[in-house]
This record gives structure tokens, C-alpha cells and sequence, in this order.
């Protein structure tokens, strides 16, 4: 599996920016071959941090790439700036037995 993490630092409202990124975002990730799971996390004082989960590294690289020109069109006016980002090779994956 592979795993994108964007982290962006200067966010007025990590609850707007998700809940718009909710229908957009989530929208291209269902329609994304290998999609595995979307998360959006308020860091505090700004941070919004979202981690998407794949199959492989060429559909994370597919969808991140439409996740880019989503933002970019569609929330440019929350002026979200450049985000950090992250990705790799997920080495280890524990879920509850719950």
C-alpha cells in the first residue's frame, strides 16, 4: 500500500476546508482505481493535515494529481498555500480486531 500525507499550516478553517473537501475530494478518491481511505485531521493553530491511502504508488501518484487540480480550482479561495508533502511505502498496517 502507499500513503500521501498533506500537511498544509496556514488554514482559517480546517472544518470548512474538510467539509468542502469531503464532496469534491471524496468524490474523485471513490472514482480513484485502488483507493483505500481518505482522512482529515484538525492539527490546531492552523494544520490540516489529509492522508490518503492506496493500493500502489501509481494510483496514489493518478489521484494526488487530481487531488491538486481539485484544490487548486476549487478551494483556491481559502488560500491554503503550498503543502507539505509526504508519501511512501506503507511498511506497517494494524487495525483493531473490533
Amino acid at each position: 500500500m502507499y500513503m500521501f500525507i498533506r500537511k498544509y499550516t496556514k488554514v482559517h478553517s480546517v472544518a470548512d476546508a474538510a467539509r468542502r473537501a469531503k464532496s469534491g475530494i471524496g468524490q474523485i478518491l471513490r472514482e480513484s482505481r485502488g483507493f483505500r481511505s481518505y482522512y482529515v485531521m484538525d492539527g490546531g493553530a492552523g494544520v490540516g493535515v489529509a492522508v490518503m491511502i492506496f493500493e500502489d504508488r501509481e494510483s496514489a501518484n493518478a489521484a494526488n494529481d487530481k487531488v491538486r487540480e481539485f484544490v487548486q480550482a476549487s478551494l483556491h479561495d481559502l488560500d491554503l498555500g503550498d503543502p507539505e508533502i509526504i508519501a511512501g511505502e506503507i511498511l506497517v498496517n494494524m487495525e483493531s480486531d473490533a
